[in-house]
């Protein structure tokens, strides 16, 4: 779990939030048994990336069927991703079909966050422990994902990863 831990200790939080929720990460990754597997039944770690255009203005979400929100495309680790922000590129590319890039200026990782995952069927009330890229993508998407205005649609979690993508701008006019 080293470069997890290395990840966690290196990362610069944006808000007393995101430090808060950095901290809560760096301590389940010492202390899971398996904090990359979804096998953890309280907290496991998982990788997701808002996907926005190359000139700012658009972002691509997923209407996620389970959860009946729009949210950047995102889910668990596999055993055969080589590290969390392949993760994110894997399920990015899965849930959007799009063609997909690193942000060249944004923090790698972009984001952490803490959220609460409410009991479904013979799955238990549990936390996410979301590591976030910033990612560029073209095309069209696919079926269940679609391009919305940055900043005018999604959640407030959603909302949070737009201002700080905002901010960020372009790589276009870098």
């Amino acid at each position: 779990m080293t470069p997890l831990i290395d990840l966690l200790r290196m990362f610069v939080a944006s808000s007393a939030r995101e430090e808060a929720d950095r901290c809560t990460m760096l301590r389940l990754a010492q202390e899971l048994e398996h904090p990359l597997s979804r096998s953890e039944p309280s907290a496991h770690f998982t990788a997701s990336a808002l996907v926005i255009d190359d000139a700012c203005k658009q972002v691509c979400l997923v209407a996620h069927a389970k959860l009946g929100r729009l949210l950047q495309p995102g889910g668990h680790i596999e055993d055969t991703d080589p590290s969390l922000e392949a993760a994110a590129m894997r399920e990015a590319l899965e849930e959007t079909g799009l063609e997909l890039i690193p942000h060249p200026t944004a923090p790698r990782p972009f984001d952490l966050d803490v959220h609460e995952i409410p009991a479904r069927d013979d799955e238990p009330r549990h936390w996410h422990l979301d590591v976030r890229y910033l990612l560029i993508g073209s095309g069209e998407p696919c079926e269940g994902a679609q391009w919305y205005p940055l900043g005018e649609a999604g959640d407030e979690s959603v909302a949070r990863l737009a201002e700080k993508a905002l901010r960020l701008g372009s790589p276009a006019a870098s």
